[in-house]
């Protein structure tokens, strides 16, 4: 064999065993597109036209979009025109590569509706459209809700707000006579789970009394914000335990990642206490008593969308007793008792630092009787005690002033000694719209944002609300067990977790 032969058999191997290679090579497929950035489901308003950009994670070699089984694009962008008739349409958008065909269908439905978005548990504001501008008779309704849990508020205005809890398709009619608009509004999930509980303390400071400085505990050179952080550390959360909120007055805000939503008919949302019931009171056909220490509640919603509270968004949650207690079951025993059951509207009170911390000779349950001096707007004075169980002192060390003052509503006086001989102090509840005034798991701790009121006392139409401030609504003390003193605990948006408690209207 010559070498030309030999050259020209060695060149016919060379070349077969590069063609099994690249033969093998075009075999091996590219690794499958992935389609994001796309929804399965768009509403567009009759003559407006949806751009629709898939965002494609691997390589392609082409895509194509099919229309009603009519291909209409191969392009990575498409715009879909709607006619003028409303109608619903099947869109496919087809991504090829070597080896894959991937692809996702969406539906697209056209209508004559005015479209808006929104996520759950978010307040949109609502606009009528231009031809309602002279009408001062605008008229709001949900037509149509996939869930029961919304809110649509207004006042035969121009604009309303609507929040819901769940996602999907509402739609909404304004009127006014003869004009009609229908809105079609899109709720969407948020991109980050929300929580039911709460997720911020933005204020705390609890009027003098026998648990402050220990819920939480304060430590030596602590400050306003250090004691705030404090605050949020045992409220934020599901596994949230109880701070205190001291003597009449002391309050703590905080507020929720997302608006709760003020649903018709419902409680809305809980702030846990630990109110607990007498387990034998020695008055026969009691109500329901034991250690009730209401707070009073206020709630507000973010209008100008700066993530925490103004002092012009606070409305008042109307309890039973804001106004008077006489409607409640234990008002007739309170007046026999010559228990104090007047209610003040706009009542203020100025607590004084201690001029002393040193206990003198023990009287019964007393250690210091002239402690904490308090005067008040209506005339009042006196002074709180210290008691021999708790010896650490009853005014917030961590603020620096030498007085305090308060103001808000001092509910009638809710404790009654039961016993005749001073051993057995009952603090009877509210019927209604407080914290740590009924067990937890009673539906009476739950709170109906319908039951808010505005500053001249007039019912208010909240869509929802984001944050949340209690304050002890009641000044008394109870014999040995010391001063009412409102505890606050865990928070919780009763739509998130599933909760139905029906209100009381």
């Amino acid at each position: 064999m010559n070498n030309r032969f030999k050259f020209l058999v060695y060149l016919a191997c060379g070349l077969f065993l590069i063609s099994s290679c690249k033969k093998e090579d075009a075999e091996i497929p590219d690794a499958p597109p992935v389609i994001t950035g796309l929804e399965t489901e768009y509403y567009v308003v009759v003559k407006e036209a949806l751009v629709l950009k898939p965002t494609i994670a691997t390589k392609v070699d082409s895509i194509v979009w099919v229309l009603n089984g009519q291909r209409v694009a191969n392009a990575l962008q498409y715009s879909f025109q709607a006619p003028a008739t409303p109608g619903n349409y099947s869109l496919i958008v087809m991504a090829y590569n070597r080896g894959n065909i991937i692809q996702k269908v969406l539906q697209i439905a056209t209508g004559r509706y005015v479209n808006w978005q929104t996520t759950t548990s978010t307040i949109l504001t609502l606009e009528a459209s231009q031809k309602f501008a002279n009408k001062t008779d605008v008229k709001w309704e949900v037509l149509s809700a996939p869930s029961e849990l919304y809110r649509l508020s207004a006042s035969n205005a121009l604009t309303a707000m609507f929040t819901t809890v769940d996602r999907g398709s509402y739609k909404v009619k304004v009127s006014s006579g003869d004009l009609v608009d229908t809105l079609l509004i899109t709720v969407k999930s948020t991109d980050r789970a929300q929580s039911p509980y709460i997720t911020k303390v933005f204020d705390y400071l609890p009027a003098p009394g026998q648990f402050v400085n220990d819920l939480p505990k304060y430590v030596a050179g602590d400050t306003y914000e250090t004691m705030v952080t404090k605050a949020g550390k045992e409220l934020i959360g599901e596994d949230a335990n109880l701070i205190t909120l001291g003597g009449w007055g002391g309050y703590v805000v905080v507020g929720f990642d997302h608006t709760i939503v003020n649903v018709s008919g419902r409680r809305d949302f809980r702030i846990s206490g630990n109110a607990f019931g007498a387990n034998s009171n020695p008055r026969p056909n009691a109500p329901f008593g034991g250690s009730c220490e209401p707070g009073v509640v206020m709630v507000a919603y973010d209008k100008n969308k700066n993530g925490k509270p103004d002092e012009d968004e606070w409305y008042e949650i109307k309890g039973s007793g804001n106004f008077s207690a006489e409607g409640e079951p234990w008002y007739t025993a309170a007046v026999s008792n010559k228990v104090d059951v007047r209610t003040f509207r706009n009542y203020e009170m100025t607590y004084n630092r201690p001029t002393t911390e040193t206990p003198g000779t023990p009287q019964g349950h007393i250690s210091i009787s002239n402690y904490i001096r308090w005067t008040d707007n209506q005339g009042q004075q006196g002074y709180k005690i210290k008691n021999t169980y708790h010896s650490q002192s009853y005014y917030p060390a961590w603020v620096k002033e030498d007085k305090i003052t308060y103001k808000g509503i001092r509910l009638a006086q809710n404790g009654l000694e039961e016993s005749g001989q001073g051993s057995y102090y009952v603090l009877y509840a509210y019927r209604y719209g407080y914290v740590d005034n009924y067990p937890n798991a009673h539906d009476n701790s739950g709170i109906d944002i319908d039951w808010a009121i505005d500053k001249n006392g007039n019912k208010v139409n909240l869509p929802g609300i984001d944050f949340v401030k209690v304050y002890n609504g009641i000044d008394q003390e109870n014999g040995w067990l010391g001063e009412a003193s409102t505890e606050v605990g865990r928070g919780e948006d009763l739509h998130l977790l599933g909760t139905n408690i029906a209100t009381i209207k």
